[in-house]
């Protein structure tokens, strides 16, 4: 029996689906403590999961003595935590890693453009030393490549690919992907940082650090998630 289920379910006569005693909020409470995910991905598929459990008590209801009865044989026929978790899982990880490969699509471009318009701003005379133009360059090249991958996942778990199965690893690379732009970015605020104590055009350098140092921190955590999610098991 599928573990979606109509998002119009109502529950049988006499069980209450915000009671912690109920066998289907019970199944739900501890498939929820074993999963790991963005809040609103884990609580919509919960939602279906309960709604599913909720129809087929339902329908089992007129061959049981009570509706706890139906419920606990909806729960026994849905399947065991240990049995739902991985797959529960897997997909709270490809989503969790598909917003990751989105903030790094999202932010990567923004602030090598703003690199780019901090070389090109400043005249000659007053730019970027040389290894610092070197350097960023450099990093600029690393979170590149991880926006490269970023994009590569996102046409591999499209809508174009839904019936292709994906690899376990992928969600992973693009969890050290992230954390890879991540720590290019911040070795790019930090050596703009050092070059306005260098540089003429420091307010340029101050502010491009900041933006770099602000978009660090969003990848870094939503990388540091997928990564979470990406090695978690999910068995009870």
């Amino acid at each position: 029996m599928s573990a979606r289920g109509r998002s119009g379910a109502t529950p049988p006569h006499g069980a209450d689906p915000a009671d912690p005693a109920d066998p289907v909020e019970r199944h739900v409470s501890a498939l929820a403590a074993v999963l790991r995910g963005a809040d609103r991905d884990k609580a919509r598929m919960l939602d279906e999961l309960r709604a599913g459990l909720l129809d087929a008590a339902a329908d089992l209801a007129p061959e049981h003595p009570s509706s706890e009865d139906a419920a606990r044989e909806a729960v026994r026929q849905f399947g065991g935590v240990a049995e739902l978790a991985p797959d529960f899982q897997r997909e709270l990880t490809v989503a969790q890693a598909r917003r990751t490969s989105r903030r790094i699509l999202l932010l990567v471009p923004l602030l090598l453009s703003c690199w780019y318009a901090l070389a090109a701003a400043a005249p000659p005379a007053q730019g970027l030393p040389v290894p610092v133009q070197v350097l960023l360059a450099h990093l600029g090249g690393a979170a590149a490549a991880a926006a490269l991958a970023a994009v590569l996942f996102l046409a591999a778990t499209g809508r174009a690919a839904r019936r292709v199965s994906v690899s376990d690893r992928l969600p992973v690379m693009v969890g050290w992907a992230g954390t890879t732009a991540a720590v290019a970015l911040a070795l790019g605020a930090l050596t703009l940082g050092v070059a306005a104590l260098l540089a003429a055009a420091w307010p340029l350098c101050l502010l491009a650090g900041a933006v770099a140092l602000a978009c660090h921190a969003q990848i870094a955590a939503s990388a540091r998630a997928c990564r979470r999610c990406a090695r978690l098991p999910a068995a009870a």
